[in-house]
């Protein structure tokens, strides 16, 4: 079954070590690749107006006070994730790096040229789909094995720790930070519950698929 997933499946394109500054094409594209997906999928979200994602609302609440975009916030929010690493033991790499500048960048590309749905009905199709794509996205750069971004470097640290299952850790991280965001008055909706409970599932199934048809 899926939902219990312990560990991030390897293929034939994943990197041998996560610290590999010179990967194979096939794995550095796969990486960006991924990083698209998940960086677009949290514009969509953003654009659906049903609710940002959790880090999105987070990244809201600290815009209200700040003259900064939301991409940007983004990338300065995955920076200060990184310093909760240390006492995890998590080190970063490639993927690291790639993934607060790729997913800054696609959120920032996404609000700009995307528009919102007319009605509420598509905008919560498109939020569901963003969630979706999020979760394929992650599962896709996570299996590169190059480094993971901030948020799920956390995700993982913690897993080791607890060894719960990677769907119920992520789960428990973005309904925390979810709650923070709210709290400073990021924006919570139908796509941010949407985002919040099915972002575990949508992940450890893209691992699930990642691995059988890459297997």
């Amino acid at each position: 079954m899926f939902l219990k997933i312990k560990k991030i499946p390897k293929v034939n394109w994943s990197s041998e070590k996560p610290y590999n500054f010179k990967p194979k094409f096939s794995t550095f594209f796969f990486l960006c690749f991924g990083l698209m997906l998940f960086g677009l999928g949290e514009g969509l979200l953003i654009v659906s107006f049903t609710g940002a994602s959790p880090w999105s609302v987070l990244a809201q609440g600290i815009s209200l006070n700040v003259n900064l975009s939301i991409g940007t916030i983004t990338l300065l929010v995955s920076i200060a994730i990184l310093s909760l690493w240390i006492p995890l033991g998590q080190k970063p790499g490639i993927g690291t790096i790639s993934n607060a500048l790729i997913i800054a960048f696609m959120i920032d590309l996404c609000i700009k040229f995307v528009p919102t749905p007319s009605n509420y009905f598509n905008q919560l199709i498109l939020a569901a789909i963003s969630v979706m794509m999020v979760g394929i996205g992650g599962g896709i750069y996570l299996v590169s094995n190059l480094g993971v971004g901030p948020r799920d470097g956390l995700m993982i640290g913690l897993q080791k720790i607890t060894n719960l299952p990677v769907a119920a850790v992520r789960a428990f991280l973005e309904i925390s930070v979810v709650s923070i965001g709210w709290y400073l008055g990021g924006t919570v909706g139908v796509g941010t519950l949407l985002f919040a409970f099915g972002i575990g599932p949508c992940i450890a199934l893209s691992l699930f698929l990642v691995d059988k048809i890459f297997d």
